[in-house]
């Protein structure tokens, strides 16, 4: 995992890696069936048997910690204070958690911002670790990752408040298709990560090793742990010689811990959340526009995509048969206005191209404005659109929903559009360390042309790193290629 985020954020956070939520049997024409979701049960009792709990506190402690703050909360119905109950793992004390809780408590309006972001998903987390008798420490682990926004997207594409990268997020049967990146879904990720958890967790036995090998691999941490056991040495996580993002890993939850614990006594406020559920869950088996599902639903296009960031295209496929997050009240506005709708529910549909093509082609033979083309499919400059691929384009009104084949296979591949003739591909070993604009000098050409004909370029090249480069076919601009 890697660090990510906002930049005004970015001194505090880091980011991370790392199954989805069962799909029920499902039945009916009508587009949508009205479910409440797991978090619409009556919450868990606060304070649970400590017998019933694989790694926890005594029931006095738990007690303790549920009422610390009744100065600053005047009953125990608030989510902190269940949290608070719930807290399991053992304290660590060095100096780099009070480095950080330095650092939090020196940032309160970053802190509160971050709370306040955690409204929509907190109570569900909690619900869902309460269910596996998990510590609630965990629900504030996505403060570290992604500081609880689901459309947080790291340098190293780890997405949603879990920051799975993409491997890990297939591992763990996270849908990342063209319409859809069940990294950012918010029910879906978060089984994906509790699994994860419990799986590190029983390897190594020890939340902190797990916690480590969440943020740094299960790999890197037990072969950590033997270099040590090998040199005689002390092989808990503080002793572990790791990366210095993973060594602070640990130590910014316990901060964030501690401050949760007793918020006054660090003058941070955090943002009140009541213990019950936020949202419910309505199952789409229709396609329908984002912008007509928000509309439906009485909430503005920015609340709606806050809870259901995993659409990446204005249109949910109902052949995937998701599920989209809506609070109480506006799941039944939604279903009572789907009723009376008479209009369009989708306005989008599919095209797969057989040939390679501009996408000024593929605008004037679907009748379609290029711009607009463009934009929703995401089409980088100076690009072909290659066979085989599939875009979003208008639908027009007897057209057919999209079908299950494409909302799960359909890929979108480009590749440069090269006007000379004599231009030849060239892939470059890069000799020795140097910035991205010094090595676009050496061969001549612009800095927008290599970033173009190599995607994620970042502004440092790397020794042996190896780039895409397009030049004459002359002797001597090969011989430059090697020379240096």
């Amino acid at each position: 995992m890697r660090l990510c985020l906002i930049a005004l954020l970015a001194p505090l956070l880091s980011a991370c890696v790392t199954s989805p939520v069962s799909t029920a049997q499902r039945s009916g024409t009508h587009p949508v069936r009205f479910a409440p979701s797991a978090s619409s049960y009556p919450p868990l009792s606060p304070v649970l048997a400590n017998a019933q709990k694989p790694f926890g506190l005594t029931r006095a402690q738990r007690l303790e910690a549920q009422f610390l703050n009744q100065d600053d909360q005047e009953s125990a119905g608030d989510l902190w204070s269940r949290i608070r109950g719930g807290f399991q793992m053992p304290d660590l004390e060095n100096d780099l958690v009070q480095k950080w809780l330095s650092r939090y408590a020196s940032h309160p309006d970053d802190v509160a911002r971050m709370t306040e972001h955690s409204k929509r998903y907190l109570f569900h987390i909690v619900e869902a670790l309460e269910a596996r008798q998990m510590p609630a420490e965990l629900a504030l682990l996505p403060f570290i990752e992604s500081a609880y926004d689901p459309r947080a997207l790291s340098v190293a594409k780890a997405a949603g408040i879990w920051q799975f990268v993409p491997a890990t997020g297939r591992e763990y049967a996270l849908a990342q298709n063209l319409f859809r990146d069940e990294r950012r879904d918010v029910l879906a990720s978060t089984d994906a990560a509790l699994d994860y958890l419990s799986k590190l967790y029983e390897m190594f036995g020890d939340w902190h090793f797990a916690l480590a090998a969440y943020d740094w691999g299960m790999g890197n941490v037990q072969r950590a742990i033997k270099r040590n056991q090998r040199a005689g040495l002390p092989a808990d996580y503080a002793s572990l010689r790791m990366p210095n993002e993973t060594r602070d890993y640990v130590p910014k939850l316990q901060a964030i811990k501690r401050i949760v614990f007793n918020p006054r006594q660090y003058r941070v406020e955090l943002a009140d959340i009541p213990n019950r559920p936020y949202f419910s869950t309505v199952t789409v088996t229709r396609d329908m526009d984002v912008q007509v599902a928000a509309q439906l639903a009485g909430l503005s296009l920015n609340e709606f995509r806050a809870l259901n960031p995993s659409f990446s295209k204005p249109v949910i496929v109902g052949a995937a048969q998701p599920k989209i997050l809506l609070p109480f009240e506006n799941a039944q506005q939604f279903e009572a206005a789907l009723q009376s709708y008479d209009g369009a529910l989708s306005s989008w549909t599919t095209h797969t191209v057989a040939k390679r093509m501009r996408p000024s082609e593929l605008a004037a033979k679907m009748h379609v404005d290029p711009v607009t083309l463009i934009s929703v499919n995401k089409i980088p400059s100076g690009r072909w659109i290659k066979p085989g691929s599939t875009l979003l384009v208008p639908r027009d009104q007897e057209g057919e929903d999209i079908s299950a084949d494409i909302a799960e296979n359909a890929q979108l591949v480009f590749e440069p559009i090269i006007s000379n003739a004599n231009m030849q591909r060239r892939v470059i070993r890069v000799q020795r360390p140097q910035s991205t604009a010094a090595f676009a000098k050496l061969y001549h050409v612009s800095l927008a042309q290599l970033r173009r004909w190599n995607r994620q370029l970042r502004s440092q090249l790397a020794l042996g790193q190896r780039i895409v480069l397009y030049v004459r076919a002359h002797p001597t601009a090969v011989s430059r290629v090697h020379a240096k």
